[in-house]
């Protein structure tokens, strides 16, 4: 059962994040949902580690929560807040940046990964915390902070799929070339 915690932990954001769809927005079952959404994000990475149940299946079920979530807090927001064309350009761009790096990883590996890059910590943190800041900040500021950081993430994702694969390609080559 220990072993299991992180994954308990990675779907009660799943089943968080759709009670935050019958929360009203800015209410403050809607920020308290929210805020335990983005605590066992924090969390069950931690715990997974701690308890050395780290796993594939662990990776895939936190990107699907995340996914979920972010999904959710979407669907809340968007009949609400007004966002400019360039920046849907701009959203559109690092989403295709994102979609290539998965098919680019996937071709490589014949996985599909999802690499937890600091960047996309950063870019997962910011994008966490525009809810809150929609009371102090007006929206296109903070989009033009997350998509700066999400922008750089996907370019740094792609470098390091490549990377990767250079790397691999590498140590095959060397040791089939062997004498």
């Amino acid at each position: 059962m220990k072993k299991q915690i992180a994954n308990i932990v990675s779907s009660c954001r799943i089943l968080l994040s759709i009670t935050l769809l019958f929360c009203p927005v800015f209410s403050v079952g809607f920020y308290c949902t929210y805020i335990l959404c983005g605590f066992t994000d924090m969390v069950d990475g931690v715990v997974a580690r701690k308890t050395n149940s780290v796993s594939e299946f662990g990776a895939r079920l936190d990107t699907t929560s995340d996914f979920i979530f972010f999904s959710v807090t979407f669907i809340k927001l968007l009949p609400i807040i007004h966002i400019p064309k360039w920046i849907w350009v701009w959203i559109v761009v690092i989403a295709i940046i994102k979609i290539f790096n998965v098919i680019l990883g996937f071709i490589y590996t014949k996985k599909l990964i999802s690499l937890h890059t600091v960047m996309n910590k950063i870019t997962g943190l910011l994008l966490f915390l525009i809810p809150p800041a929609l009371q102090f900040v007006e929206i296109k500021y903070s989009l033009i902070a997350v998509c700066i950081v999400a922008t750089i993430s996907a370019i740094q994702e792609g470098y390091y799929s490549m990377q990767f694969h250079h790397k691999t390609v590498a140590i095959l080559q060397s040791f089939f070339n062997m004498p």
